[in-house]
């Protein structure tokens, strides 16, 4: 399965939300959708799930509209927007229905999926006697209700604690073993880097970045490497480091880390010289490494300009 977005534009009276967005995902890999608040992903995700139509653009899936997927889409909201007053298993039993599902189908599938993220107990609970990330399970439930085979998930490690974080994740790669197309939005670069190959940067309205995220890593100058040596030789390397006459041909910049050294090269070909200049010293090295720039450094070079709410 495929979704393609081709030069989607949308506007609120004179307010350009959207500017000639195009994008593909694709089933059996996380693609992370990401921008800054207001750089349009909300209006990204109300398109593609025919919450309201595009100014102009075609969003669709298998070369079909998507508003014809509509009931084949999971949709976990960062807004919390259930009934706190309300038993849990009606919730599920009434949102089924809404779905098209038989009532009693919507119990039984919500209580095995509630069970799957080890919530099982909470199925004749009220919500407001929840805590808040036991309430994130229970919507996440309620949005693969009806076995989507396309999962959007928006923020949703918000309010987990680090066990249930893990109880997610392991859901989440299920997810995507089971082949299913999902469309993952997050601030948290650290999860995204976890499960997504593909990314997608809005920025103003605009996609500033898009493809394979070890592509786009791979991309960027490879002139960074982290030393760290063995404990005993800490202060020798250190010693060797602080003679930047000796290194002015290999090193532009150096700052020391948690356990090591970061090296600025003058070159990605440097790193070589760098390596024999500190091995011929003697210098046990525990780790010589190649720095790539992480997801959080790429967002804010690509995404760091103001963005009003949308």
């Amino acid at each position: 399965m495929e979704l393609r977005l081709d030069k989607i534009n949308k506007s609120f009276g004179e307010k350009h939300v959207l500017k000639d967005v195009s994008f593909t995902a694709r089933s059996g890999v996380a693609t992370g959708l990401l921008g800054r608040n207001g750089s349009g992903k909300t209006t990204t995700i109300r398109i593609i799930m025919n919450i309201f139509p595009p100014n102009s653009g075609t969003a669709a899936i298998d070369g079909k509209p998507s508003k014809e997927f509509t009931k084949r889409i999971g949709f976990l909201p960062e807004e919390r927007g259930l009934y706190p007053k309300r038993k849990i298993s009606d919730q599920i039993a009434y949102l089924g229905e809404l779905r098209g599902m038989r009532a009693r189908d919507a119990r039984e599938r919500g209580k095995k999926l509630l069970e799957r993220l080890e919530a099982g107990e909470y199925f004749d609970k009220m919500l407001e006697t929840l805590s808040k990330g036991n309430q994130q399970k229970i919507q996440l439930a309620i949005a693969l209700l009806n076995d989507p085979e396309i999962v959007i998930l928006d923020e949703p490690f918000s309010g987990l604690d680090p066990v249930n974080a893990k109880i997610l994740k392991d859901l989440v790669r299920d997810l995507v073993d089971e082949g299913r197309l999902v469309l993952f939005s997050s601030h948290q670069m650290g999860y995204v880097e976890e499960f997504c190959d593909d990314v997608v940067m809005i920025n103003d309205g605009g996609i500033v970045m898009s493809g394979r995220l070890r592509d786009i890593k791979k991309s960027y100058p490879r002139d960074r490497v982290l030393l760290v040596p063995e404990e005993e030789d800490a202060n020798k390397l250190r010693k060797q480091l602080a003679d930047r006459e000796a290194l002015k041909d290999i090193v532009t910049d150096i700052s020391e880390v948690k356990d090591g050294f970061l090296i600025k090269l003058t070159s990605p070909e440097a790193k070589n010289r760098l390596f024999e200049r500190v091995a011929g010293s003697g210098v046990e090295l525990d780790t010589f490494q190649v720095v790539e720039p992480s997801l959080e450094e790429i967002f804010v070079e690509k995404a760091g300009g103001e963005n009003e709410a949308v």
